[in-house]
């Protein structure tokens, strides 16, 4: 288990869809950051449960980059109130 874990359920900033293309079907991981940089991975296919946390995004990308996770091309922004 990690620890300690950033939590950003509630208080991101971005997200972004990163996928296992040879999988079949395709195996999907959700990446969130927050504005400190944080970032925590979800799985979506075990109820959510963080699989990887660290205090940079680039941790984060070079984790899934290393399991030849593909990023899905676009970034979803939290929309400003």
């Amino acid at each position: 288990m990690l620890s300690p874990e950033p939590n950003l359920a509630d208080n991101w900033e971005f997200t972004e869809l990163w996928v296992d293309p040879t999988a079949s079907p395709p195996y999907v991981l959700i990446l969130l950051g927050d504005s400190s940089g944080n970032s925590c991975i979800y799985d979506p296919a075990q109820s959510y449960p963080i699989v990887f946390a660290s205090s940079s995004y680039q941790q984060a990308k070079l984790w899934l980059l290393e399991d030849e996770y593909e990023r899905v091309e676009r970034r979803l922004q939290v929309e400003a109130a």
